[in-house]
């Protein structure tokens, strides 16, 4: 029993460890990005468990064509089509996979009303944004431009 609550400690501390590891080297993709065609901007940010989640946070243009706030009209849920474009998540899950590499995600799209698997790499200020159905081959690659303050 002692050798057990002396390991309880270790195994919680490595646990702890390989978490905060496992989570390190997001802050490179952290924060504001302008979408490919400047449209909108997507702040990319950690959520649970150290993945990474993007929501719309600006939009060029917020109304529609009668001065009403955007909604997501797209949307194949009749319930979730009121809901505002500016604070929609648009991304979800990522995980880090590599030194400026995550994949596992998920990207809805807001003009189709559909959501793909996702993977995003990062040069520089260039976030690429790839969209797809069942491997990667089958896709489409956004180029997004990190905002400058």
């Amino acid at each position: 029993m002692k050798m057990l609550s002396l390991r309880l400690p270790i195994i919680s501390t490595i646990l702890l460890f390989s978490l905060l590891l496992f989570a390190a080297g997001n802050e490179k993709v952290l924060g504001q990005w302008y979408t490919t065609d400047k449209g909108a901007i997507v702040e990319i940010y950690e959520c649970t468990g150290g993945k990474l989640c993007g929501k719309v946070v600006w939009l060029r243009e917020p109304n529609d064509a009668n001065g009403k706030p955007k909604t997501d009209i797209n949307n194949p849920d009749p319930k979730l089509r009121t809901r505002a474009a500016i604070g929609m998540v648009l991304l979800q899950g990522f995980v880090k996979d590599g030194e400026n590499t995550w994949k596992d995600g998920k990207i809805y799209d807001p003009n189709n009303g559909k959501t793909y698997s996702c993977n995003m790499t990062l040069s520089g200020d260039k976030l690429e944004v790839r969209g797809y159905i069942g491997i990667s081959l089958f896709g489409r690659t956004e180029n997004w431009t990190r905002v400058r303050k």
